[in-house]
């Protein structure tokens, strides 16, 4: 398979921000397509390759927890059925599938529509005895099976309604929570609660019936998501916006204006601006701003959804805004006229700064994730000027590589940066169905920095972030610091979302990945080499509490690169420039590992602020919601960054120990 170009290898979230990034032909997805689309992602697949029993019971499931994972809709006998399903169910299922119809899904489909016809009648009474009492409940807890009673969900809706008004009473203190604001507070959730169901109804936000091809489209998107979901915890079936809004992710950059949009009580209103875009050079947009109109249309009558896509229209390149600003009680509306243009996403890329050790420098690098653009822009090219830049500054006698908030992102980009810090070698080794083994390789030959180097991960660090740490680790050249261990995605996926003209958008998991030890970073994740622990280490967050995770496994190790891959054609080039400058073990910084941690751990126990960190944190896991408030003496350093440049100047102290007594 010659698809390893397209691979993602990512844990991304959707980022929504009004502009666009390309022009997506709407795929269609008409219930006879179900089949043919999930075909398609069973011959990728690194495991099931044929829709089954195990597959349809698992798709009943996620149908309904993709609706109601909260479990403040559905009654417990009313879905009961289909989640502990009959073998005469799932072998009917497999039958239908196989002939391209679904009845069973549109059973469940017409249990949910009731079930939000309930729900919407049950919350206006609620709503009517909350709006007159205020009454408020803090002890909200997630609930592991759903209600057995009507008595029971009713509660639940209330318990819900209740953290809703705490949740606004959070964010807005200095706002009085009369009765008249509660129900505005009612009113923006029930637009935000009508998304999700009027996915599932026959009418639209305004009430309008859906025509037949829509609905079919609706209950098919639910089907072909539920069904993709089924083959692992990575696979997704997505919608064509969902599609942009990943592909912006990825590329970070996107075409618009540069704002990014909430939605309020008072309105549609601006909550950030993109640094650097149009928006923000005015200099007049600033975040609260409520918009007021577009091109001279009010967003008072449109849906959340409606004024989105009126900013993101592909076709109009000039864009005029009505907001209003409301200051020391003031209101004042005011025009601003934009033209969009293309955005680079600032933030969301390769960070770096330095600070002063002996007569040189230690540098930083953040990388929030791999990434790379049609116009050649990429993290490897950003790392590779950042370490120019660092080397300016004076003698470069540390790095640290910060991947904690790293989810992942390229394939191609993660074999790239961690081929700056080795000569020669196999990074990623990519296992697929039939074991078919494809080597990702350095082949540049030089080292772009091969000093002491500390790679700083979470438990949120994955995929791509996870490759570079193993691999760098597995070689020797970086000591990794943090979490006990890093998320577990070691999986490979192919993906449609950056093809333009895709039938049909989805990512499916087509193999495994080991690096070049033969480990493999699925479920167990990187492990440190001295545990620092993050703002995460007491969340239970990583592949092992997904659903339906792919198990771990191991190659043999390629240190030495068989080369079994290479065409017969390029096999002496290789045996000529490759293997020669094949990167070898280091074994320093391994060596000092003990002395390296029994430092770290002394420092830390010395550290008040740290000791309060971890007190906080283990506060918070027993639900003491005011540990940090309690705790006023909290610093706002990042105490991991500080311990790694601490570790960095041992590393650095150390080897110049060694150095100078080998010279003797």
């Amino acid at each position: 398979m010659k698809i390893f170009k397209n691979f993602l290898i990512s844990l991304l979230g959707l980022v929504l921000v009004s502009g666009n990034t390309g022009t997506f032909k709407k795929p269609s997805i008409a219930v006879f397509s179900i089949r043919n689309n999930m075909e398609e992602m069973l011959r990728y697949h690194v495991e099931h390759k044929e829709f089954n029993e195990l597959l349809a019971k698992r798709s009943l499931r996620i149908y309904i927890e993709q609706f109601d994972n909260n479990k403040n809709y559905l009654l417990f006998d009313e879905i009961d059925a289909y989640l502990n399903p009959s073998h005469e169910l799932l072998t009917q299922m497999v039958e239908q599938y196989k002939q391209g119809y679904f009845t069973v899904f549109q059973e469940l489909n017409n249990i949910i529509k009731n079930a939000i016809k309930r729900e919407r009648a049950y919350r206006v009474l609620i709503q009517k005895e909350l709006i007159k009492t205020g009454e408020e409940f803090t002890n909200h807890k997630a609930h592991s099976d759903y209600p057995r009673s009507k008595d029971e969900l009713q509660a639940r809706i209330k318990s819900h309604l209740q953290k809703i008004i705490a949740f606004e009473r959070k964010q807005n203190p200095n706002r009085k929570f009369d009765g008249a604001y509660i129900q505005k507070v009612f009113a923006l959730w029930e637009k935000r609660l009508s998304r999700l169901e009027n996915a599932y109804l026959d009418v639209d936000a305004q009430g309008k019936k859906l025509t037949k091809n829509v609905l079919e489209e609706q209950m098919s998107m639910h089907v072909l998501k539920a069904m993709a979901k089924s083959l692992d915890a990575h696979t997704c079936y997505f919608s064509p916006k969902e599609a942009i809004e990943m592909r912006t992710c990825l590329e970070k950059q996107f075409e618009g204006i540069g704002v990014v949009l909430t939605e309020s009580v008072e309105g549609v209103v601006i909550s950030d601006l993109v640094k650097g875009g149009p928006a923000y050079r005015t200099g007049k947009i600033m975040p609260g701003d409520v918009l007021i109109s577009i091109d001279g249309k009010s967003t008072s009558q449109l849906s959340y959804e409606q004024v989105l896509d009126s900013l993101q229209n592909g076709s109009k390149r000039k864009i005029e805004l009505e907001l209003k600003r409301i200051q020391d009680k003031q209101e004042t509306s005011y025009f601003v006229a934009l033209q969009k243009e293309k955005i680079i996403m600032e933030q969301d890329r390769l960070k770096y700064a330095f600070e002063p050790f002996g007569d040189g420098i230690i540098g930083k690098l953040t990388l929030p994730s791999f990434y790379e653009s049609k116009d050649s822009s990429s993290c490897e090219a950003d790392i590779r000027s950042a370490l120019r830049e660092l080397k300016k500054q004076g003698k470069l006698h540390g790095l640290v590589l910060d991947l904690r908030d790293n989810s992942g992102g390229f394939l191609t980009q993660a074999v790239k940066v961690a081929g700056l810090f080795i000569s020669n070698g196999v990074i990623v080794v990519s296992k697929y169905a039939q074991e078919e083994i494809q080597y990702l390789r350095e082949l540049d030959g030089r080292n772009y920095y091969d000093g002491p180097l500390v790679i700083l991960t979470s438990k949120l660090s994955a995929s791509a972030a996870e490759i570079v740490a193993q691999a760098l680790q597995d070689y020797g050249v970086a000591l990794v610091i943090g979490d006990e261990r890093t998320y577990g995605k070691g999986t490979i996926q192919f993906q449609t979302v950056t093809r333009e003209k895709a039938p049909s958008f989805f990512k499916v998991t087509v193999g495994r990945y080991y690096t070049v030890s033969g480990a493999s970073t699925q479920i167990e994740g990187v492990k440190a080499n001295i545990v620092v622990p993050t703002r995460y280490f007491i969340y239970d967050v990583g592949e092992r509490f997904l659903q339906y995770p792919l198990k771990c496994d191991r190659i043999p190790s390629v240190y030495a690169d068989p080369l079994v891959d290479i065409n017969p054609q390029q096999i002496n080039w290789f045996q000529k420039h490759y293997l020669p400058n094949l990167q070898k073990k280091v074994s320093i910084w391994n060596q000092m590992e003990s002395l390296l941690t029994i430092n770290s751990s002394q420092r830390l126990s010395r550290d008040k602020n740290f000791s309060l960190f971890l007190d906080i944190k283990k506060q918070e896991k027993e639900g003491k919601q005011n540990a940090l408030t309690a705790n006023r003496n909290w610093g706002i350093e990042d105490l991991q960054m500080s311990e790694a440049l601490n570790i960095l100047k041992d590393m650095a102290l150390l080897e110049s120990s060694a150095q100078n007594f080998n010279k003797r």
